[in-house]
């Protein structure tokens, strides 16, 4: 998933990044509320999280504006206050969940699991695509109900493509869902994972295509 976190504390932003990156996701981090805001209203996102307090403009005008604009992406506030006024205040501006500093890395990830499987977006929790099946919830490819071991940065480029199938996706695209916005990380990774991908959806009904210049398309194979 592409998550997008917001927090002005650097410490605590690049552990929570670094957990959730080893975990497969794609992680945009900002730590100025106004530059996160301008951000959230060109770029998309499957989850937020969003402290309270930053510098410029706070997380809660953040969270309403991104209500305002009819945007539904599920919000997870991380605070220091745990007053019940200050709970009530967040969910009640729109926020899907709360956490209250100090917490633990595994209570945060078991709640973006929880929200994942609530996406508004997402249609059915398990979608077919040739012989395998997509989880969205639990983020795994099956094959009669059991799971296909993908390695995290190739599970991230298949959901992409698989979210966007039937589209062509552009590397500077797979990039952004792998690394996050502005990686420096060199177009020909993509390449790796493509081809490995394709070795491993190989014997299943699913390719990949390329367009030269264009990006790649997910899809099922004709049948033969």
């Amino acid at each position: 998933m592409r998550i997008v976190l917001i927090e002005d504390n650097e410490a605590l932003a690049k552990g929570i990044a670094y957990r959730l990156r080893d975990s497969g996701h794609a992680v945009d981090h900002l730590s100025d509320g106004a530059e996160a805001d301008n951000f959230l209203r060109q770029e998309g996102a499957d989850i937020i999280i969003l402290d309270i307090n930053l510098p410029h403009l706070d997380g809660l005008s953040i969270l309403r504006n991104i209500r305002s604009r009819g945007n539904a992406t599920p919000v997870i506030l991380l605070t220091a206050r745990s007053e019940t006024g200050d709970r009530v205040r967040g969910l009640d501006a729109g926020a899907d969940d709360y956490l209250t500093k100090p917490f633990e890395m595994i209570e945060l990830e078991a709640r973006i699991r929880a929200l994942s499987r609530r996406r508004p977006e997402a249609r059915l929790l398990r979608e077919p695509i040739g012989a395998l099946e997509f989880d969205a919830g639990s983020r795994q490819l099956l094959l009669e109900g059991q799971p296909l071991e993908l390695p995290r940065r190739e599970l991230a480029v298949f959901e992409c493509l698989f979210e966007c199938r039937g589209r062509l996706v552009s590397k500077s695209a797979l990039l952004d869902n792998v690394y996050g916005v502005g990686s420096e990380v060199a177009e020909s990774v993509v390449e790796i994972y493509i081809s490995r991908l394709r070795k491993r959806l190989s014997g299943y009904g699913v390719r990949i295509k390329m367009a030269r210049g264009l990006g790649y398309l997910l899809e099922e194979e004709p049948p033969s």
